[in-house]
């Protein structure tokens, strides 16, 4: 999700390694810290394989400062990234937020729509965090309080997102 995230930031706009670090902590940050010795060897990589290149621009009061930028090939492996993502991309709810986060750079409707029928289809799957045997557990049947409490938190957000998804699918349908 970190070359999904460089790949999206930079789709918007060329971005130093500093400014494209703070816009990606701001994004996952809370939940998966970005280092610089986790984000420069993935910008290392992007480079290589020709998806980004790095140019030396003047600092505004500083030293030069190297600019990284998305070529088209860029462009298109993020275009092919959030058209193709299933299973942990749309299960998991902070890639799920990455990949919502840049999923408008998808210009077809219905290459959006299929991304979110695959989250839709997860959401309508029974499933909780706890379970008795094979059942999976609702908050009523738990005493706990803090447990009853994560489920009654998960069932407001899911379906505050599936009415999100119904409304959006339809609007995309009717593009």
């Amino acid at each position: 999700m970190l070359e999904l995230s460089i790949l999206g930031f930079l789709y918007e706009t060329p971005l130093h390694g500093y400014e494209l670090r703070k816009r990606i902590t701001a994004l996952t940050g809370h939940v998966r810290p970005v280092g610089e010795s986790t984000l420069y060897p993935a910008i290392k990589r992007l480079e290589k394989t020709g998806l980004l290149v790095r140019e030396s621009r003047p600092g505004a009061a500083a030293a030069p400062r190297q600019v990284l930028t998305l070529t088209p090939a860029g462009q298109d492996e993020l275009r092919r990234r959030l058209a193709e993502a299933e299973g942990p991309e749309v299960t998991d709810e902070n890639r799920w937020f990455t990949v919502l986060a840049f999923l408008r750079h998808l210009d077809e409707p219905t290459a959006q729509a299929a991304v979110l029928r695959r989250r839709l289809a997860f959401l309508q799957d029974p499933a909780s965090f706890f379970y008795d045997g094979e059942r999976p557990l609702r908050a009523e049947d738990l005493d706990d309080p803090f447990r009853h409490g994560i489920l009654t938190v998960a069932r407001a957000t899911t379906r505050a997102e599936l009415t999100w998804l119904h409304s959006t699918l339809a609007d995309l349908e009717n593009a």
